[in-house]
């Protein structure tokens, strides 16, 4: 079977960059795969987090359970309980975000995949599957880049081009790329977005901890799709959004030393390519929020709340008051 590995790396501008121009490299950016977990924060989170029926500190049962037609899904690592949609992101626990798509429906996140530029999507992938990346077709890398990029660009989605433009020998422009823009959801919902995450990357138990860059942000998510046909790394930092699929042309599953060649390769070729840069951090908007939670509860802690940590909000979804434990409220 013929190996591929694929990488579509796109500046915060939209354009995709890479090494060598070849029809290789166009084909298979453009070849669409199974997304398995990768497509969580494009079809679940960024939805979801915009309708306001989730906020990242929203407690989810991690309990195997029957959902509608039979669909019983597993974790890829032992289920955990209630835990906050932050930490089911961390390790990307499943259940927990096909409950959210159970509450958002699938149909309303196809319309955002649509609009971050997904075309493949189907009639048939109009179900709760659709949460862990059970599509009929799937998703090529391009389009997976410029999704993920629309988070990295404040939530407005610019179409990817291989070409800024074509000039003549004395500078006059031949063609110019016209690059089509479309604000799917707010800056603060981008920014509450960027910052969930960096947990697979930060997090104890992360799943992308070895993507870290030394003095600049990191977001990411990982994908496995079954028998481990697939495997992808899809993040970006306040300079460069890419996006890494690893697998073969006809399916067989990749093994190698059950680590995720697709985020092996993300991670040596951002961190070459960040070299030399400033440090960066997403930065923040006075218009989110910031609160000190309960991370049993979800809500906001009282003295009695011994496990805290700081959540981010759009201002009307901040909780009210922890209800497990007891104690005054503290001022934030």
């Amino acid at each position: 079977m013929s190996e591929c590995k694929v990488i579509a790396i796109a500046n915060q501008k939209g354009g995709v960059g890479k090494k060598t121009e070849s029809r290789t490299f166009n084909r298979a950016t453009q070849s669409v795969r199974q997304t398995g977990s990768a497509i969580k924060p494009i079809a679940v989170l960024a939805p979801a987090i915009d309708k306001k029926i989730i906020t990242a500190s929203t407690i989810f049962d991690d309990t195997e359970q029957d959902f509608e037609n039979g669909y019983h899904p597993e974790d890829y690592s032992k289920p955990l309980g209630k835990v906050t949609v932050r930490r089911a992101v961390e390790s990307s626990q499943n259940i927990p975000f096909v409950e959210i798509m159970e509450q958002l429906k699938p149909k309303t996140s196809i319309k955002y995949l649509e609009k971050m530029g997904v075309t493949t999507l189907t009639e048939k992938d109009n179900g709760l599957p659709l949460s862990l990346g059970g599509l009929e077709k799937g998703i090529s890398p391009l389009q997976m880049a410029g999704a993920y990029s629309t988070i990295a660009n404040d939530g407005i989605y610019i179409q990817p081009t291989f070409y800024t433009q074509a000039e003549k020998h004395n500078g006059k422009i031949l063609i110019k790329a016209n690059q089509k823009k479309k604000r799917v959801f707010s800056k603060e919902v981008a920014y509450i977005l960027k910052n969930l995450l960096t947990q697979p990357v930060l997090g104890q138990n992360g799943t992308a901890t070895y993507c870290k860059i030394s003095g600049v942000d990191v977001a990411a998510k990982t994908g496995t799709t079954d028998e481990n046909y697939d495997r992808w790394l899809c993040g970006f930092t306040p300079y460069y959004t890419a996006v890494t699929w690893f697998g073969y042309d006809q399916n067989e599953s990749v093994e190698f030393n059950q680590r995720n060649p697709a985020g092996l390769i993300w991670a040596n070729v951002m961190s070459r390519i960040h070299t030399g840069l400033n440090s960066a951090k997403f930065e923040k908007t006075n218009t989110v929020f910031s609160s000190t939670i309960c991370a049993e509860t979800g809500k906001k802690d009282r003295s009695g709340c011994q496990n805290t940590y700081t959540e981010y909000y759009l201002w009307s979804t901040i909780p009210g008051l922890c209800d497990k434990h007891t104690g005054s409220e503290f001022k934030n």
